[in-house]
């Protein structure tokens, strides 16, 4: 691209804003994956247009509309959009909804990017902080307001069970076969701090449920146990700050995702696309979108749970972190394809991270502003599966090599998971309170003998 084709938003002292190496280390893992997903496109045709703002809308339109690998999927969203003003079948306003969210997580990914090369590595670091899982909150604050809190423990669960052992397991098991006579190696201090902090969130996830069997009567552990959960979410918060100071402060160096370079068609620094104030409008537009799809998600999960035969919890716990997320699983396994394991890891480990430390607890202090109780209480078999996912990622990552064996083991959980969900049929209700069908009055019984 010649500097001829350069519009005046995208130029810094008349020159190209670029991602230097002074400031690459703002490029995040999450950003690092997205990138790979996308695909670079002629201005030549474009830039021959005469009026200049019309060649920035059109400019701005291929970059953000056409500039991924997932434009596709993009006429899903105003699929959806018809398919709900003109009454269609609501399984497939389901179906449509999802998919059109996909394109538009990832794109989010990308804008976020571009926003960076104007206000520096750390706002931007801030930004993916943030906005990284921006479709899950949406989705879940969404749920809340519709007092669908099981919709929102099961959609956050999933979310992590899908990146600690769908995307790493995938990622390993794939990087591992393509790298058969190499041995794959990673910096083990990132997943280090990622499974402590996710060990932590299973402590705050673990003493609610255990709070409320720990008394005779369930009506005096209430109370308690929300509070406790209150409580908690505030710790968790209060350490994902801390969290964030450490990834893009004091040890930034342990998060860097390095790209060396390679990998690039031409091996030229990366431009900005897209101007600043353009960045911030797709932003808050794609923000919107992804507001109106999560609402249609939402509203129309049970209905394709009745029509599919299959249980709200499958459809929240397996197929919505899937579908919604694949965009960023995708961009994990191309990097473990190409032997860099610390990008995937930070992928999977860094999403895991910020659902459990940061959007869980986010959502219980919303529902705590809202008036609606909800705690950390994610019942017995969720939290067991939990507990179990996190403490074999644990082991899988502890001597910092990777072969396709590891992989292998963390995908065949991931499927006894899905398949125990498949096969569950707790009863649903907007209030979340199944609060143990099976274990209370066996509980109860010990008490009483």
């Amino acid at each position: 691209m010649g500097s001829h084709q350069q519009e005046p938003w995208l130029l810094e002292n008349g020159k190209p804003r670029v991602l230097t190496k002074e400031n690459r280390h703002g490029r995040s893992a999450h950003s690092m994956s997205s990138t790979s997903l996308r695909k670079k496109s002629s201005r030549t045709l474009v830039s021959k247009l005469p009026c200049a703002t019309l060649r920035s809308i059109l400019l701005n339109l291929q970059e953000v509309i056409l500039g991924t690998k997932l434009s596709i999927l993009i006429p899903a969203i105003p699929a959806a959009i018809i398919a709900e003003c003109y009454g269609f079948g609501r399984p497939w306003i389901f179906i449509l909804s999802l998919l059109g969210l996909t394109p538009l997580a990832e794109r989010v990914s990308f804008i976020t990017e571009q926003v960076a090369f104007y206000t520096g590595p750390t706002v931007g670091g801030l930004l993916n902080a943030t906005c990284g899982n921006v479709t899950e909150l949406i989705i879940a604050i969404f749920a809340l307001s519709s007092n669908k809190i099981a919709v929102v423990k099961y959609s956050l669960l999933g979310s992590i069970l899908s990146n600690l052992l769908l995307v790493l397991g995938t990622s390993l098991l794939c990087g591992g076969i393509a790298n058969l006579k190499v041995e794959q190696k990673y910096d083990r201090r990132q997943a280090d701090v990622n499974s402590l902090m996710l060990l932590l969130g299973l402590l705050c996830y673990l003493l609610p449920m255990l709070f409320k069997y720990s008394g005779a009567s369930a009506a005096l552990t209430v109370d308690p146990s929300l509070h406790l959960s209150r409580a908690s979410s505030i710790v968790m918060l209060i350490a994902y700050v801390v969290y964030i100071v450490f990834q893009l402060w004091t040890h930034r160096q342990l998060f860097e995702a390095e790209d060396e370079g390679e990998d690039g068609e031409d091996g030229e620094e990366e431009q900005a696309v897209i101007g600043l104030w353009s960045g911030i409008a797709w932003l808050v537009g794609m923000t919107v979108f992804i507001a109106v799809l999560s609402e249609y998600v939402v509203d129309t999960i049970e209905d394709a749970s009745d029509s599919w035969g299959l249980s709200v919890s499958f459809l929240s716990i397996i197929l919505l972190p899937i579908v919604g997320n694949a965009a960023e699983h995708a961009g994990a396994i191309i990097f473990a394809f190409k032997n860099k394991l610390d990008i995937s890891l930070g992928v999977a480990l860094g999403s895991a991270t910020q659902i459990a430390m940061f959007v869980v607890p986010l959502c219980v202090i919303v529902a705590w502003i809202m008036g609606i109780d909800m705690d950390l209480n994610f019942n017995l078999l969720e939290t067991g599966s939990l507990a179990l996912a996190i403490i074999v990622t644990g082991f899988t990552l502890q001597d910092g090599t990777s072969h396709y064996m590891k992989g292998l083991v963390l995908l065949l959980c991931y499927i006894v998971i899905g398949a125990c969900f498949f096969v569950q049929r707790t009863p649903f209700n907007n209030q979340a309170d199944v609060t143990n069908i099976t274990l209370k009055p066996t509980t109860n019984a010990v008490l009483s003998a």
